[in-house]
């Protein structure tokens, strides 16, 4: 899956620079180059799929069509209808329209923040940004309130993510991939495929080494927090590397061509595969990322030719996959972007484009107990707003929370001593449990 750079240099981070662990998600090469990951309990056997769609996609083009709308702002996009009488979609996403019965429509979603980075902080976490404080993603609470067996990742990121551990410190970040699957290809992850050569002794070798290092680090710097979390992750990460479980867990070659068919060969497609697969192993929190959504210009050929089809086949491929497996119902999804986009058409293109805009957007939630096949809220008549209300990131992520059996409300602490919420704002949506 390539690098997107958004309109404001924002780049997707495929590999973390040692100087910036704690900031930002470590990848399993990582962890093998320092030997590093951390401890975890037995968790309870629930698990999560966040699918960001960076770059901000267009609810007039997607899940919030506005045929009614004068031309300037409906665009030439045609809303069909679903599996679900009422309920109408895009006509590019027709394989999603046949199993809307699977997923949740939240409509009339809306905040403040048009740019990129922050937009994508508000939406990884549930909080809106602070200057001082970094918030955790959700990956990272998921890992701490349900943490996976030790001999695999609690927290992958194909091929990488915008969440981060912030405040909860390094031992939570997640495990990032570098890559994504080919299809009919065996998929290997530096770090649990031991590439290069290297053998499960000269692991062990180097692990007893390490520990030797981290005694005599912890004469010294016996209070810090950075060491720490490195020494959950080393004693986490030598489990991996020579654990088959977890080395079976990415291997999506393991997985029938009957199944893997419908996923479909798009990086997109055989992410969620993984994901899958991922969850049926018995990790807890997987995200994936789509990007190449900031669509200034060229907006309707772009999202008709390069990006709803893989969104469509892989999406519809992995609802309908976890359901076929029985694993939807143990699985919360979660799907969004940053924002929405103008309701008006700009002309900065052809055909034109449409920018950026938090005022509107949707998001999909699926699984657990998130009723399936309706609709929350709603947009007003141009989708440039909410009727009436309308719900805030953190209200979803409040519901996301639920879904999952952890309160959004618990309070964590700062290695300052301060309290702080998972959510500070947000209350849980309950007609999607309806």
């Amino acid at each position: 899956m390539p690098i997107h750079l958004t309109c404001d240099g924002v780049k997707r981070r495929d590999v973390l620079k040692v100087g910036a662990v704690g900031a930002t998600g470590l990848s399993l090469a990582n962890y093998l180059r320092w030997v590093e990951a951390g401890e975890l309990s037995a968790a309870k056997a629930q698990s999560a799929i966040f699918i960001n769609l960076q770059g901000g996609p267009s609810h007039l083009e997607t899940f919030d069509l506005k045929p009614q709308a004068p031309s300037e702002f409906r665009g030439s996009f045609q809303a069909v209808p679903t599996n679900v009488t009422g309920i109408q979609i895009s006509e590019h996403l027709p394989k999603l329209a046949s199993c809307t019965d699977k997923f949740a429509i939240v409509r009339g979603v809306t905040h403040t923040l048009a740019a990129h980075r922050l937009g994508q902080e508000y939406i990884n976490t549930g909080s809106r940004p602070l200057p001082a404080l970094e918030y955790p993603g959700y990956g990272s609470v998921v890992t701490k309130e349900l943490p996976a067996p030790i001999d695999l990742p609690p927290f992958v990121a194909i091929p990488n993510t915008n969440q981060r551990p912030g405040f909860l410190g390094v031992q939570y970040a997640p495990f990032s991939t570098g890559n994504t699957p080919k299809a009919g290809q065996r998929f290997g992850v530096r770090g649990i495929s031991l590439g290069n050569g290297l053998t499960v002794g000269e692991v062990e070798k180097r692990g007893k080494l390490l520990s030797d290092l981290d005694t005599a680090f912890d004469r010294l710097e016996g209070n810090s927090q950075l060491l720490n979390g490195l020494d959950r992750f080393s004693r986490q990460a030598h489990a991996i590397i020579t654990s088959r479980r977890s080395r079976d867990a990415f291997n999506i070659d393991r997985e029938s061509p009957a199944f893997a068919r419908p996923f479909g060969e798009s990086p997109f497609g055989t992410s969620c595969l993984l994901a899958a697969r991922l969850v049926e192993s018995g990790v807890r929190f997987v995200t994936v990322t789509l990007g190449g959504w900031d669509t200034h210009q060229d907006n309707f050929t772009r999202l008709k030719e390069k990006l709803l089809p893989p969104l469509d086949t892989g999406l519809a491929a992995l609802l309908g996959g976890l359901s076929q497996k029985g694993l939807l119902e143990s699985t919360a999804v979660f799907v969004t972007g940053e924002f929405g986009r103008t309701p008006k058409i700009n002309q900065k293109s052809a055909e034109g484009g449409r920018d950026h805009y938090p005022r509107c957007m949707f998001m999909l939630l699926a699984g657990g107990s998130i009723r399936g096949g309706q609709v929350v809220g709603q947009s007003d008549e141009k989708a440039a707003g909410p009727q009436g209300e309308g719900f805030s990131p953190d209200d979803v992520a409040a519901t996301f929370y639920h879904n999952l059996g952890i309160d959004h409300t618990r309070e964590y602490h700062s290695n300052t001593g301060r309290p702080i919420s998972i959510v500070r704002n947000g209350t849980v949506i309950e007609p999607l449990f309806g």
